[in-house]
């Protein structure tokens, strides 16, 4: 079960996190409503967890060497750490103003990333500034594309 719950928690913890920064700073850069960036959040956490959840139900029902057991507690695992990660997100597009809380977003998601990445470097005895930049680069990457699609769509589309 601890692996389970691990491959589960990791994965819903990453994709949390940046599903969540890339929605919001796209969101943000095309329409810099604090209304269409939380109705942004509400939906990844709900129905992306859902997803996600079901992706690594099918993913470890494919592999045909798991229980049943370990299955439904990677599938449950995967929902909670999506939906409650994503969720985090809330708070400080409600209490600060957008463009704060977008930079605050930024670095609590950053931080969390980092955080596991140590986490899981250290679990494999591997340099962990090599495993943390690695993800930190990917997250950056995202929040950059989608920075750029967002006023992208805003000029096309307005």
């Amino acid at each position: 079960m601890k692996r389970s719950i691990k491959i589960g928690f990791s994965f819903g913890l990453t994709s949390g996190i940046i599903t969540t920064l890339g929605l919001m700073v796209g969101l943000h850069s095309g329409t810099h409503s604090k209304l269409v960036v939380l109705g942004g959040i509400f939906t990844i956490a709900i129905a992306d967890a859902f997803s996600d959840a079901l992706g690594i139900h099918i993913s470890q029902e494919s592999e045909n060497k798991h229980t049943l057991r370990q299955i439904w507690f990677a599938t449950i695992s995967t929902f909670v750490s999506k939906f409650i990660f994503a969720s985090t997100f809330i708070v400080p597009v409600l209490v600060f103003d957008l463009s704060t809380a977008i930079i605050i977003s930024i670095a609590w998601g950053l931080f969390l990333l980092s955080a596991l990445s140590f986490y899981m470097a250290r679990q494999e005895k591997t340099a962990a500034w090599k495993v943390i930049a690695e993800h930190i680069g990917i997250a950056v990457l995202v929040i950059i594309i989608t920075h750029y699609v967002g006023d992208l769509v805003s000029v096309l589309f307005a």
